[in-house]
This record gives structure tokens, sequence and C-alpha cells, in this order.
């Protein structure tokens, strides 16, 4: 399937919203409930309850999640921020995963072309205040898209960033009052890569030359030997998140 390309899209409309004190209660038995479930059962159990209102973020660098999706629920749209300060690689494992299954992958872009935003604050805005740019390229499009939904499915592990050993399987978020569901949250490394190679999982190439963890191309390094995974984004800053999952 080709991608869709567009600008933040506000309001999509699946029927009736569930209310956020709704969510806040399914949020709780939920995260008690799913607790113990396979990444397939609770892919499946988000389909059944939400049908088109819930979505899945896709950073394209490890897509498991988007395998699994494609293979549980092929219905559920699948979304990429196109900050447009992506790897070229970056860009062409969306575009692989596009051809391969039958997803829809939307691929949405900040209001304000980069042009744009360097007009208004300044060329290389990410070197001199890396939060306004992800709020302005990461955070704004995908809070917008989200308006449209009841329930947001990301790819958050436990393993992958210490800082998130709080995170719940299910969760509310009260900032964009929609259900938070994180299929892989318990899966380690191994069961990561074993998932990958087992099914052919499409990856990003710079996976494998140095970059555990892929965010845009400016604000992220190779990781030498023995540091944190998540090392090379923001290196030297201090700032860990984007600010999707903070």
């Amino acid at each position: 399937m080709s991608v869709a390309l567009s600008r933040p899209i506000a309001g999509r409309r699946w029927g009736p919203r569930h209310d956020a004190e709704q969510l806040r209660i399914l949020a709780r038995y939920a995260a008690v409930d799913l607790s113990g479930a396979s990444a397939q059962e609770i892919i499946r159990w988000a389909a059944e309850v939400f049908g088109k209102r819930v979505v899945l973020s896709q950073s394209m660098a490890n897509t498991v999640l988007a395998d699994l999706v494609s293979k549980e629920a092929p219905s559920i749209d699948v979304v990429f921020l196109d900050t447009g300060y992506h790897f070229a690689e970056t860009l062409a494992t969306r575009d692989r995963l596009a051809e391969r299954t039958s997803l829809n992958i939307i691929s949405v872009s900040a209001r304000q072309s980069l042009e744009e935003q360097d007009a208004e604050h300044g060329p290389d805005l990410w070197q001199r205040n890396a939060d306004l740019c992800c709020r302005l390229r990461k955070v704004e499009p995908m809070e917008e898209m989200l308006l449209g939904y009841d329930a947001w499915i990301t790819g958050l592990r436990h393993q992958a960033a210490l800082h998130r050993k709080e995170r719940q399987v299910v969760e509310f978020d009260e900032d964009r009052l929609v259900l938070k569901i994180a299929p892989l949250l318990h899966w380690s490394d191994e069961a990561l890569l074993r998932y990958t190679l087992e099914n052919d999982v499409i990856v990003n190439p710079l996976m494998y030359e140095g970059f555990p963890s892929i965010g845009c191309a400016p604000c992220t390094r190779r990781v030498a030997p023995g540091e944190d995974t998540r090392a090379g984004r923001w290196s030297g800053s201090g700032k860990t998140e984007c600010g999707l999952h903070v």
C-alpha cells in the first residue's frame, strides 16, 4: 500500500468517542487484565474495543509492532511523523513497510515547512532549542492527529529506556485524553531481536550501523560500545524524550 502524505489531520471521526472518565476507568481495569497478556492479545483487544478509533505510531526503526498489527488488526491506522529531518534510511524503511503490507500508513508533517520554521524561529532550531523543535515537528502534529482517536498504540518498552520503568501496558493520557497502549512494554531486547529474525521484520539499516535508537538526523549519533542504547539521542544535552511520552 502506498503512503498517504498529509499535514496533521484534526477531527477525524469513526463514530462517537468515549469520554475521558470512561477511558480512565477502562485504563484501570485493562492495566490489570492485560498485564500478563501477549502483544498479539493486547493488539486484538485494542482493535475489538476501539475499532477505527485506535491508531499506531511507528518510528520506522525496528517495525516489529507494525508487523504484529498487520497480522492481528490490519485495519488499524499507522502514523509516521515526518519531521523533515529524518535520515534517508528512515524514509526508505517507511516506504518498504508500505510496499510489503496492506497497512494504511499516514505520513504526517508539521504545520510549518522547515523553511517557514526557519523564517520564524531562525535556522537550526534543533541546535538552539531542541524542546521547541520537537514540539513543533513531532508533538503538536501527533496531538492534532489524536483528536480523532480514543486510543494510541506505542512501541514503548521498559528495557529500551529505564526512565520509563513505571509505565503500564495500558494508561490514560490525561493531556491528550486518549488511552495509551504499549503491547511491547515487557519485551526484552533479546525477545525483540528473536521476533525480528524469525519473522523477517523490516528494520531500519541504521540499527545495524550503531544506531540502536533513531530519531531526527541532526539530533542522533552513533552509540559507542557499552553506552546506553539511547545515548545517541540529543547527545550531551540532558534531553531524553521528544515530548510524546512524558
